[in-house]
């Protein structure tokens, strides 16, 4: 599903309207009168122009932890990492600190891995249903984030390769992506990622909507059945084609940004920056409730 009309046409609804960034792929959203409150009627619009444009962003919005959470859980139930409990000094555990800072990150070394093309959660039963990323700091170089829509890439392949590909599975596994972010990663590390399951899952996925996308990216290990190098060659192929420049929407960071993907039908990632630079994402993330099939 495409979204309608030119590059300069604005959608007008109840309570937001659209204007779209991308070929296929991005809309900037602006509430009504610019509030940070979302009210159901709202929240069902958000996730109407989500379903239709795969990628959402509200330009310097502004929210605090607190706006966001509460906008957040407006669009659905709340992923919180870490098993981590609401307390005086973590009063929103539902935000998760997108940094490469050390200090401020136990996830920061894992985070390289986001340089890479990936679909969050792709080696989980069930992937997460959207993220919403706000900006609090932005990188002095870099940190630009790229979406990719898989539902467009699928859509535009030639129908005897839906028929082909809609017929193999490939193994996804954390390994994998964290193999392309430390090459180098010792014994110890690589028996780490190890410890956690890896998935299998089709290369299109049928959503319950009826639209299908491509399921690849750097999780991707290998293709069922098929050769290593066979394999790989394909995946990568159709990665390379999932992420034509038709296909993408590159987000130039301003403070206060909110970004909402669809990480059932995208592809994202980030661009690289410093592991000093001061660029601080705070993401919430809505449960996945689909699993790939």
């Amino acid at each position: 599903m495409t979204a309608s009309g030119d590059s300069t046409a604005r959608r007008i609804v109840t309570n937001i309207s659209t204007k779209r960034l991308g070929e296929r792929i991005g809309a900037e959203v602006t509430l009504r009168d610019d509030a940070p409150h979302v009210d159901d009627e709202t929240a069902r619009e958000v996730l109407d122009a989500l379903e239709r444009h795969t990628v959402l962003v509200f330009r310097e919005l502004g929210l605090d932890d607190r706006s966001q959470v509460a906008f957040s859980k407006k669009l659905g139930d709340l992923v919180i990492l870490g098993g981590r409990k609401p307390s005086a000094d973590d009063p929103y555990p539902e935000i998760f600190e997108v940094t490469l800072d050390e200090k401020k990150s136990r996830s920061a070394y894992n985070l390289k891995g986001t340089f890479f093309w990936h679909i969050d959660g792709a080696n989980d039963p069930i992937p997460t249903q959207a993220s919403l990323l706000s900006a609090r700091q932005i990188a002095d170089g870099g940190g630009d984030t790229e979406f990719a829509s898989t539902y467009a890439a699928y859509e535009d392949l030639p129908d005897e390769d839906k028929k082909r590909f809609e017929r193999i599975r490939v193994v996804h596994s954390l390994e994998a992506s964290q193999r392309l972010a430390h090459p180098n990663a010792s014994e110890k590390e690589r028996a780490a990622w190890r410890t956690q399951p890896s998935r299998e899952h089709p290369l299109v996925w049928t959503h319950r909507t009826g639209r299908k996308s491509l399921v690849v990216g750097a999780t991707a290990s290998h293709v069922v059945g098929m050769g290593e190098e066979e394999g790989r060659a394909l995946l990568g192929r159709l990665l390379d084609w999932a992420t034509r420049r038709d296909f993408v929407y590159r987000h130039h960071w301003r403070v206060g940004d909110l970004v909402i993907w669809d990480n059932r039908g995208a592809l994202h990632r980030a661009l690289p920056y410093d592991s000093d630079s001061p660029r601080l994402m705070h993401r919430t993330t809505l449960a996945g409730d689909e699993p790939i099939q």
